[in-house]
């Protein structure tokens, strides 16, 4: 096959078919209970403590150990698929995960549910990567970037739903709702996948990498379980911190050069001679720092800042959702006609300027200001997420995609955690810094210069609100950095392919194990 215009390209390898669009059904299912979860139990933290007598570092494992689950079980994701078939492996995961939340609404203790989360984490690290190579093989690499806007809501709208969804459940029911309404999902996404996904398979005979998985499993497991503690403490400079994830650090190296030299490594890191998946990786790493980092600051604004309830700040994200589903299905369906690069660097570029405005929060910005720049970063999201996923896989051959969707999803899950981490740290320092500097300033006024700090709009009119005002302008600061961050990402944006990639079929021979 030969690279041709895009107005060449037969209308049927771009366009969706019925049986891709109800495989596609099953698998965002699956992908909307993992991710919703996560975001889902960040709202009921303070639940948790009152519920179960513990502090904010207990409630907190409810989410840590999750993440560590996840972080153990993706890179399992390539062999278990090979070895059992996508099918049973999709399967498994969504029984492990709708087990996992019927236990965790049953919970009598914090350590009973911490220890339930983790087998919710073990089934729901699975969905996404299986989900990906299921929907790759179903469409095939001309259809890569519609089928990938599909797996790209649940990403996106996850962070803005999930506190909407929990604020509701935990406010009108109770606490095990949040678990409870992943049963009948479950049910459903099990029924469904059992009828839908092709059962023809042939297991291959191999053997895992055991010493892989004692690498990189917990390798990341303990990197992430260094990061996550940087919330807590407020800092990087932890023993709580950097002795986890420097173990974790030293066993991920481990893993990479005991990967490059056996002949059936666990994540088969070779892929990285792929310039097109290469450069995807590095994107999309920059871009889950930035994105998913500064995601979080929005919540504690609305909430701590401006005194909204939980579904209220999940509300006012909502224009964020709504750009992104405006051109999230548009730029996955011409990805696939034109190649990824011009729409990540539009997305990045409107990101930027979606950000722009909130570099200038105040305790009182207007609503409507702050609703339209987080629609304008929807906008963005919706260009960039779905081609960046897509010139991932678009380029390798069949049997890599298994390696290239674990790839895709360690890198993923990773900088996602990286930039919860900076910017929880970044927040912290700068609310204390703020605080410091505007009370070295207010303890020096006098009476009629303390007057003359509020006329100037240094201070605020009642020496109540000056917390907030405070408060408001760390947002500010910590949001300097997410612009920088998202303006680096255009760097490795720009060496994506603009035009449209050709399948793998015609790619130079890559080196397998």
């Amino acid at each position: 096959m030969t690279d041709s215009p895009a107005g060449d390209a037969p209308p049927h390898k771009t366009t969706l078919d019925k049986q891709v669009l109800v495989i596609a059904g099953v698998v965002v299912l699956g992908a909307i209970m993992s991710i919703l979860d996560v975001t889902v139990v960040s709202v009921a933290q303070n639940t948790f403590q009152n519920e179960f007598g513990t502090d904010a570092a207990g409630a907190a494992w409810t989410m840590t150990g999750y993440t560590l689950a996840l972080a153990a079980v993706i890179p399992l994701s390539a062999w278990a698929a090979g070895r059992f078939g996508t099918k049973r492996v999709f399967l498994t995961s969504v029984i492990l995960f709708t087990l996992g939340s019927a236990l965790c609404a049953l919970a009598t203790s914090i350590e009973l549910l911490v220890a339930f989360r983790m087998l919710q984490g073990l089934g729901g690290g699975l969905l996404m990567p299986i989900g990906m190579m299921i929907l790759t093989k179903a469409a095939g690499p001309e259809r890569m970037g519609s089928v990938m806007a599909a797996l790209g809501i649940p990403m996106l709208l996850g962070p803005i739903a999930g506190p909407i969804l929990g604020g509701f459940l935990i406010e009108q029911l109770s606490w095990h709702w949040i678990f409870l309404i992943n049963l009948p999902i479950g049910v459903i996404a099990f029924i469904y996948a059992a009828v839908v996904l092709d059962k023809n398979f042939e297991p291959a005979r191999s053997t895992i990498d055991v010493i892989g998985l004692l690498l990189l499993s917990p390798g990341l497991a303990l990197f992430l379980f260094g990061l996550s503690g940087s919330a807590e403490e407020g800092t990087f400079a932890s023993t709580r911190v950097l002795l986890p994830a420097a173990i974790g650090l030293a066993l991920i190296a481990g893993f990479v050069m005991h990967a490059l030299r056996t002949e059936k490594p666990l994540l088969d890191l070779r892929l990285f001679t792929n310039h097109t998946l290469r450069t995807a990786l590095i994107t999309m790493t920059m871009f889950a720092i930035a994105f998913f980092g500064s995601t979080l600051l929005f919540p504690q604004y609305f909430i701590g800042v401006r005194g909204e309830g939980t579904m209220m700040a999940g509300l006012l994200l909502a224009p964020q959702g709504i750009g992104a589903m405006v051109t999230m299905p548009i730029a996955g369906r011409l990805t696939d006609r034109m190649g990824p690069g011009k729409f990540v660097l539009a997305g990045v570029t409107l990101i930027f300027l979606g950000l722009i405005p909130l570099t200038f929060l105040a305790a009182d910005t207007s609503y409507w200001l702050i609703g339209a720049a987080l629609f304008v970063q929807g906008l963005g999201m919706g260009m960039t997420m779905t081609p960046i996923m897509t010139s991932a896989l678009a380029k390798l051959r069949p049997t890599q995609v298994p390696h290239g969707s674990t790839l895709l999803n360690v890198t993923q899950q990773t900088a996602s955690s990286i930039g919860t981490a900076l910017f929880s740290v970044l927040l912290a320092t700068n609310l204390s810094s703020h605080k410091e500097s505007g009370l070295a300033i207010l303890s020096n006024a006098s009476e009629e210069d303390y007057a003359e700090l509020v006329k100037a709009g240094v201070a605020p009119p009642q020496p109540q609100e000056q917390w907030f005002e405070w408060a408001a302008s760390a947002f500010g600061t910590t949001f300097i950095v997410a612009c920088i961050l998202v303006a680096a990402t255009v760097i490795p944006a720009f060496f994506l392919p603009r035009t449209r990639i050709a399948p793998a079929d015609d790619a130079p021979p890559m080196i397998a194990h």
